[in-house]
């Protein structure tokens, strides 16, 4: 697989990178990104590819279920520098359909990490079982699946304001914050109410 990875840059270098040499030697430079995205690591969702963006246009933080945990020094680092030093006008929080995490929440299981970090999506599930009646066929299953992919971002928005550096931001008019939603299958990304 290393190969495999190795010729594809190959590949990258003699099309994209030499095709788009003044940007690139420009990105040397340093980075002056719009967008926090802060998405899934779901390898079916990479923010540059389904918003068509050039390198340089967006900082990401992917974790699996897109989600924003009130205290983790990963994610405080990375909303810290996005917000304070690249001045960041936007920050998204992007779900998906199909999700793995979010089908994880909605089970039982014996992992030993997965759960612990899923409980800062725990009050999802809780939501979402008050608001609708059990599934009985596939297509009530999809539906609760998308409404848990969704109230999860809601819920990831939340959770962003509750940092001191982003209440500022928003305070002062500096950042918007915006929930989006992506569909595998048909390629759809859309904004959340």
């Amino acid at each position: 697989m290393i190969e495999h990875l190795i010729l594809g840059n190959m590949k990258f270098r003699e099309t994209d990178f030499d095709e788009n040499s003044e940007l690139y030697k420009n990105l040397v430079l340093g980075q002056k990104p719009k967008v926090l995205w802060i998405g899934c690591s779901d390898s079916r969702v990479v923010p540059e590819r389904i918003t068509h963006q050039p390198p340089g246009e967006i900082f990401v933080q992917r974790n699996i279920g897109n989600i924003v945990p009130i205290h983790d020094w990963n994610f405080a680092t990375v909303l810290e520098y996005a917000v304070a030093h690249l001045k960041v006008t936007d920050i998204v929080i992007c779900g998906h359909s199909e999700c793995g995490a979010m089908k994880a929440l909605d089970k039982e299981s014996t992992d030993a990490y997965i759960p612990l970090w899923l409980n800062n999506a725990r009050e999802v599930k809780d939501k979402v079982d008050a608001r609708i009646k059990p599934p009985q066929t596939p297509e009530e299953m999809r539906e609760r699946s998308r409404q848990i992919e969704t109230e999860n971002i809601r819920l990831q928005i939340a959770h962003l304001k509750t940092y001191p550096i982003v209440k500022s931001a928003l305070e002062a008019g500096k950042i918007q914050i915006h929930g989006l939603y992506y569909d595998l299958a048909t390629g759809v990304l859309s904004k959340m109410d």
